[in-house]
């Protein structure tokens, strides 16, 4: 069992109530789709601050922002609709900058760091979307 597994199945042990019916490793594949898209953005950032690009700040604000959401879906979250708003909040925002962060970096294309940021982001956005849809009926029986 690998470490990603096993703080996983850890994780699951503590979840109550609606959240107990998790999809697990949908929430490990966001998890790792947020984790890559915070490495790409920092390393695309760090590429294009050489160049005095203006998408430093668009990457560098992904960054955290992916960052923050990997950090709250490895807590055990409240048991309350609140909880799951809040979660599916964060999801929502997640897309929305890395959305964001892929067109930019796209447009300026100029770099692999930027292309594979943009990539990156594109599949973070993708996984944040899919936990949102697993996580519909577990709101709907609140």
């Amino acid at each position: 069992m690998n470490e990603t597994t096993q703080m996983m199945s850890m994780l699951s042990e503590k979840m109550e109530g609606p959240m107990a019916g998790m999809d697990m490793m949908m929430m490990q594949k966001c998890i790792e789709a947020c984790s890559a898209a915070e490495q790409a953005c920092a390393m695309c950032a760090g590429s294009m601050a050489m160049g005095g690009m203006p998408v430093v700040t668009m990457c560098m604000s992904c960054a955290e922002m992916c960052n923050t959401m990997m950090r709250m879906m490895m807590r055990p979250m409240p048991t309350t609709q609140m909880g799951m708003m809040a979660m599916m909040s964060m999801l929502e925002a997640t897309v929305a900058m890395c959305r964001a962060c892929a067109e930019d970096c796209s447009a300026m294309g100029m770099n692999d760091a930027a292309t594979m940021c943009a990539q990156v982001c594109m599949n973070c956005a993708d996984a944040c979307e899919a936990m949102m849809a697993s996580m519909k009926p577990m709101m709907a029986s609140m």
